[in-house]
C-alpha cells in the first residue's frame, strides 16, 4: 500500500508534467504551427496601406459616407468595438429589438432611397452575434450600389462589378451564403486595394 507521501510525490508529478505540456509545449506548437502555415490569418488578417494598418479583414468598421457601402449595424459597445465584442442579447419579442430594427429599417430605405415598402435585408438591419461581421449579403451591396454609384459619380454597372469582383463565396462551396467584405470593396472603391 502506498504510503501518502508516494500519492503526494505521484500527484505533483503528473500536474507539473500537465502544466509543462499543456500550458508551454502545447501553446508554442500551435502558434509555431499558426505562423508557418497561416501568417496572414494568424496575426489579424490585417489589411496595410504605404505601411499603415487600416483594418483586419476579419473586423467590421463603421462607413457612414455615401459614397461608401455601410456594414451591417453594430451592438459591439459604442458600435464596431473590437473590445466590447458581443450581441445584444435581446430576443424576437423585445419591444426595444422590435423598434431598433423599425427604425433602421426605415433609414435603410431613407439612405437607399427605396419605397416604404420595399423589402429590406435582415443583414442590413441587426447585429450580427459578435456585432462585428466585416461582411454583408450580395443583395444588401445590390441595394447600396445605386447610393455609392450617385455620390461617386459612377455608373451603377460599375459599382455591380466591383461587387462581384469582390464576392467571397461559400466557404468549403457548402456552407454559408455569398458574400461582400465592406472593408475591402470601400477600399477597392478608393483604388487602394
Amino acid at each position: 500500500m502506498k504510503t501518502i507521501a508516494e500519492e503526494l510525490r505521484t500527484s505533483i508529478i503528473a500536474i507539473l508534467s500537465l502544466v509543462i505540456l499543456l500550458c508551454c509545449v502545447y501553446p508554442v506548437v500551435v502558434w509555431a504551427m499558426a505562423q508557418g502555415l497561416f501568417p496572414y490569418q494568424a496575426n489579424g488578417s490585417l489589411i496595410t496601406l504605404d505601411g499603415k494598418v487600416v483594418g483586419s479583414g476579419l473586423l467590421a468598421q463603421g462607413f457612414a459616407d455615401s459614397k461608401y457601402f455601410h456594414p451591417r449595424p453594430s451592438s459591439a459597445g459604442e458600435g464596431y468595438d473590437a473590445a466590447n465584442s458581443g450581441g445584444s442579447n435581446l430576443g424576437p419579442t423585445s419591444e426595444k429589438l422590435i423598434d431598433v430594427v423599425a427604425r433602421r429599417i426605415a433609414d435603410f430605405r431613407t439612405k437607399n432611397g427605396l419605397a416604404s415598402d420595399a423589402l429590406v435585408p435582415a443583414d442590413a438591419v441587426t447585429a450580427s452575434a459578435s456585432g462585428l461581421d466585416p461582411h454583408i449579403s450580395v443583395g444588401n451591396a445590390l441595394i447600396q450600389a445605386h447610393r455609392v454609384a450617385k455620390a461617386r459619380g459612377l455608373s451603377e454597372e460599375a459599382i455591380k462589378t466591383m461587387i462581384e469582383v469582390h464576392t467571397e463565396g461559400r466557404d468549403l462551396g457548402i456552407l454559408g451564403e455569398e458574400r461582400v467584405n465592406v472593408l475591402k470593396l470601400n477600399l477597392a472603391l478608393d483604388g487602394k486595394l
